[in-house]
């Protein structure tokens, strides 16, 4: 029996200001076996989803009681050597409350470059090195570093952009959400969850019926985890096969939802 009754998939978008319209933010939503269907933003002028939009879309829709697995293509956490760096507890909630003082990136008229650059926040006391990767990064394969910016395909700017909204998402839901893995890895039953995923995993077993990339993306994160809840593999996915460290690493840093713990010896060289 599946554990969710509805999965969402978001392809997430940096780029601009949180209330601006975003041509690249998709939201699709699987419900009772269906196929993923486009949610479109609330009437207004705006054409498509902004960033502070889908925040309070997704507060609204997961405060009731209809169990929700929700992915997001961002990373939500940043590697064990950021924190060391920093002189940071590895306390996720408390990294939360530490990057919104430093990358105010959710404030109106306030672009990712903007902190980059000094304009806004001060982004200069909490940079990363592109070369250091969190460990389901390394996992991953091609997963890009969230430090590595100005690149093809980067996930640094929407990681810098959505953190804050991660935070504000935890605040308004409380204990009616569950971020995994930082809240457990074990997903309590009857409870909303919000995981990190990474749609390049799954994107291509779908055909893509005349989406854009984006669309594509959204619309194959939510068929993957319907799917993957549906046909019983999910839970195995949400135990990934990580030694003890590796998942108190995890529990700071975060884990894509389905990248396998297992990893060749020769391969668990970690950048420094």
């Amino acid at each position: 029996m599946p554990a969710f009754a509805r999965t969402i998939g978001i392809d997430y978008s940096g780029a601009q200001t949180p209330t601006a319209s975003l041509k690249g933010l998709r939201v699709y939503l699987a419900e009772g076996g269906d196929p993923p269907a486009e949610v479109p933003p609330p009437p207004s002028p705006r054409k498509y989803w902004t960033r502070k939009g889908v925040a309070y879309w997704l507060v609204e829709s997961l405060s009731g009681d209809v169990p929700t697995l929700v992915g997001i293509d961002h990373g939500f956490s940043f590697p064990l050597r950021y924190f060391e760096v920093h002189g940071l507890e590895p306390d996720w909630p408390a990294f939360l409350d530490d990057f919104k003082r430093h990358w105010p990136t959710d404030e109106e008229h306030t672009y990712v470059d903007f902190v980059r650059t000094g304009a806004a926040g001060n982004g200069a006391a909490r940079t990363g090195n592109a070369r250091w990767r969190r460990l389901t990064e390394e996992r991953a394969g091609g997963a890009k570093s969230v430090f590595h910016f100005d690149v093809q395909g980067q996930v640094a700017k929407s990681t810098h952009a959505g953190i804050p909204w991660l935070r504000f998402i935890r605040r308004e839901l409380g204990e009616r959400i569950h971020f995994w893995p930082f809240d457990g890895w074990d997903i309590p039953q009857g409870k909303s969850a919000i995981a990190e995923v990474y749609p390049a995993l799954w994107s291509r077993s779908f055909v893509r019926e005349g989406r854009t990339g984006d669309q594509h993306d959204a619309y194959s994160i939510a068929a993957w985890l319907s799917r993957a809840d549906r046909d019983g593999s999910l839970a195995g996915l949400l135990a990934p096969n990580l030694t003890a460290p590796e998942r108190s690493v995890a529990r700071v840093e975060g884990w894509i939802l389905g990248v396998p713990g297992l990893i060749r010896e020769k391969d668990r060289i970690r950048v420094n």
